[in-house]
């Protein structure tokens, strides 16, 4: 469709309510809620999930069902603000847990919330400030030519509130079940969370986890990716782990301190896997990130330079229609020069003016390239741990170069990659929410104002988040394993000292590179021999019951079907349960009962989330 024949569902000579006191309220609890459940599961899993259309769900049962509300765009700047706390948690757990785990290993002082909140803000408001001169040439000059499949998906769910909506049902008892399979499981340790079978002969384990959010994860996935992060975690412990158990004998192989046989002993497969493994699978994501950024290369470039041309070309071009009106060039100018001068001058900010230069090249640069992106891939396939993993690169050396080295070092780096990641992850959530408006006929300027309130007060949440989760658990531990900040701490490490187990970081970058050559995408799979086995074939099961139920309703793979929306409900459930039982063991206190059914309890807790799922994947009568 042409730009010049495209009409929004709202005319731009109609005025509805937009931004009002409601919208926002709601808008920022659902950027709470979704960050904080967002940071708890891409802490376990190394990944997280859209929040653009459960939000968008959820912003029109709220606005439409329960407050009898009657605008469309007031529902559509529900879901622009709330759906911004998903990346700004992205950005932040994906980077900043390395601080935590290099103060756990006495290098450093463990991060204050002041500085994890100050660095988290400045990121977050960069990353709507970087977009927004771009949203003419991006959202408007290339409409018809960028798909935006989630933003259309988001439109397609807020105009179904314009008759009855019913998927709100699905996202909300889906956060039922999974708050209460979550605090059964963990809170009253009534039934044991893991299945595990040891398997002797092979010196190794099948195991699977039964956590809503993981098996929802993989339903939400689909079948391919799921089968490839499965096919990972096979590699890993059908393969890798056999075989160093069964060459090293009694050998002590860099990293570890003792024999193979004697770790195997003590700790089975699971301490193979943390010992070795785990680097097998971190030179494989960081091979895999970056295999992902060069194949994406020429499209960046193109999408970089165009944006740039369509920049200028763009320059001077503001109209009174409420449709085109952004925020003031000179209000983001003097934003950005704030913020920038606040990430270099304030104490609590471990950046000098290297660091803030560095932010201001790869911030804006990949905002501009993260933008766009969205438009042809969706945020979900949008490869920003690669452009995270090259800007880290870069950064390390740069400042090995210019003589920061150890713990200063260190810390530097992480501080831009946690700015640049953060920035990534909004600009691209900004770019599909304001496509999303400028298809129902949003104003763009209340819009960037809304993703600037849900950003900040997303970024002031996060960092009591971390600091809560690590005291609970400990990032780097079997219940918070926080794989993409591991894998930033390795990149840095390994670029500014070089003290890393090479032998096994370079088994995992060459993994990575057949896999590519095999014609499969390397990185799903480096996630699944990164991750333990247990969330691997939980997320394996619900890739199966995705394509179980997609075989019997073709309909299904909607991405806003109920069965996904049934899905993010089980997640975001399972998320703020996991912050309460947090809180519940920094305060010490315990609900566990005195008795367990164990692996029973977990099999009957399977099934049941295997029924639920099946039962809001398929359509009901009505729906028919």
């Amino acid at each position: 469709m042409n730009k010049q024949t495209f009409k929004p569902y709202i005319p731009a000579e109609t005025i509805t309510p937009e931004f009002t006191l409601t919208s926002v309220i709601t808008g920022i609890l659902l950027a709470i809620i979704f960050g904080a459940a967002n940071a708890y599961l891409g802490l376990r899993v190394g990944m997280t999930v859209s929040a653009s259309i459960p939000a968008a769900v959820i912003a029109m049962g709220v606005t439409r069902v329960i407050l009898k509300r009657n605008s469309i765009l007031e529902s559509n700047m529900v879901q622009t603000i709330g759906s911004a706390g998903e990346s700004v948690a992205a950005g932040a757990i994906f980077t900043m847990p390395a601080l935590f785990l290099w103060a756990k290993e006495g290098i450093i002082s463990a991060p204050s919330i002041l500085t994890i909140t100050l660095i988290t803000v400045c990121a977050a408001i960069l990353g709507v400030l970087f977009m927004i001169p771009l949203r003419n040439s991006i959202i408007v000059q290339e409409h018809g030519n960028l798909p935006y499949p989630e933003a259309q998906a988001c439109a397609e769910v807020l105009l179904s509130g314009e008759t009855k909506g019913k998927g709100t049902k699905a996202v909300f008892s889906g956060m039922g079940i999974g708050a209460a399979v979550k605090f059964i499981a963990d809170g009253f340790g009534f039934v044991s969370g893991v299945i595990a079978a040891p398997i002797n002969a092979l010196k190794t384990e099948f195991s699977m986890e039964v956590y809503p959010a993981v098996i929802g994860v993989g339903y939400i996935c689909g079948t391919k990716i799921a089968a490839m992060m499965f096919a990972g975690g096979v590699l890993a412990w059908f393969v890798f782990i056999p075989m160093i158990v069964s060459f090293g004998g009694d050998n002590i192989l860099f990293p570890a301190s003792a024999p193979v046989s004697q770790l195997y002993a003590n700790g089975g497969a699971g301490a193979i896997w943390s010992s070795y493994v785990r680097y097998i699978g971190a030179g494989a994501l960081a091979a895999a990130g970056i295999i992902s950024l060069i194949k994406s290369l020429p499209l960046i470039v193109r999408t970089f330079s165009s944006a740039i041309k369509g920049l200028k070309n763009s320059e001077g071009t503001a109209s009174s229609e409420r449709t085109t009106q952004d925020l003031s060039i000179k209000f983001v100018l003097v934003g950005i020069i704030i913020t920038i001068l606040a990430i270099w001058l304030l104490p609590p900010i471990p950046a000098g003016i290297l660091s803030a230069f560095l932010v201001v090249i790869f911030g804006f640069f990949f905002s501009t390239v993260s933008s766009k992106m969205v438009g042809l891939v969706g945020s979900s396939n949008n490869p920003v741990s690669g452009m995270t993993i090259a800007a880290l690169l870069f950064v390390s050396i740069i400042l090995k170069a210019t003589g920061h080295h150890g713990a200063a070092g260190y810390v530097s780096a992480i501080t831009v990659g946690s700015i640049v990641c953060i920035v990534a992850c909004l600009a691209g959530d900004m770019s599909q929410d304001l496509k999303t408006g400028y298809i129902l006929g949003a104003t763009p300027k209340k819009q960037q104002i809304g993703e600037l309130i849900g950003a900040v007060i997303s970024a002031i949440s996060i960092g009591g988040v971390l600091i809560l989760l690590n005291k609970a658990w400990g990032f780097g531990s079997e219940q918070l394993a926080a794989p993409q900040a591991t894998l930033m701490k390795i990149v840095t490490e390994g670029v500014l000292n070089g003290n890393l187990p090479w032998s096994f970081v370079f088994l995992g970058v060459f993994s990575a590179v057949v896999i590519e050559i095999l014609g499969l995408p390397s990185l799903a799979v480096a996630i699944g021999i990164y991750l333990p086995l247990e969330l691997g074939s939980a997320i394996m099961l619900g890739g199966l019951l995705r394509w179980f139920i997609e075989k019997k309703n073709k309909s299904a793979a909607s991405e806003s079907s109920n069965g996904v929306l049934f899905c993010s409900g089980l997640i975001a459930g399972e998320g703020i349960v996991g912050i309460l039982l947090a809180v519940f063991a920094v305060a010490g206190v315990s609900l566990a009962l005195p008795f367990s059914t164990g692996t029973i309890g977990a099999v009957a807790a399977a099934l049941l989330l295997v029924a639920l799922i099946i039962k809001f994947g398929l359509p009901s009568k009505s729906d028919k």
